[in-house]
């Protein structure tokens, strides 16, 4: 199975992409975790995406704030798909991140989940591997029909204190 690269503008992106690293865990999917910066280690971050393919990645999740460049910065040098997770920052709560992320050039696609999206960022890229991978596709389904008996679930207790 191919891995997924995370990369974290910050380490201060950790405490929400560990919802990432979580859901890729229950996947069973293999990954790596770095910290890069799109202005910092700009070499560093274009060398790890035209490498990522030769290297055994399938997918990038790329969590940056504030300017939020580093999705775009990696996708700009590789032809696998690219997810960014736009962080919540202190200065515009995320706005400034997800339209930084969301406002690709044409030519250069970054999938965007919700501001601190990172668990969604994991079902999308096992959603991805999932196209080469059916035991990926059979987790996918059962998650889906977890959700849905949590649901019902909750329904049937909500109509039992109704009821009372």
């Amino acid at each position: 199975m191919k891995k997924v690269a995370i990369i974290m503008g910050s380490d201060s992106d950790l405490p929400v992409m560990k919802g990432c690293i979580e859901k890729l865990d229950s996947f069973g999917i293999p990954y790596e975790a770095h910290i890069m910066s799109a202005h910092r280690t700009p070499e560093l971050s274009h060398d790890f995406s035209v490498n990522a393919e030769k290297n055994g990645f399938g997918v990038i999740i790329a969590a940056a704030g504030k300017a939020a460049h580093l999705a775009g910065v990696l996708a700009a040098s590789t032809v696998l798909p690219v997810i960014g997770v736009p962080m919540k920052s202190s200065t515009l709560d995320g706005l400034d991140s997800l339209l930084s992320t969301v406002q690709m050039p044409s030519g250069i696609p970054v999938a965007t989940v919700a501001v601190d999206g990172a668990a969604n960022a994991a079902i999308l890229a096992a959603q991805i591997l999932a196209l080469s991978e059916p035991s990926l596709t059979e987790a996918l389904h059962k998650m889906k029909k977890d959700m849905a008996d949590g649901v019902a679930k909750k329904d049937a207790a909500l109509m039992a204190e109704l009821t009372k």
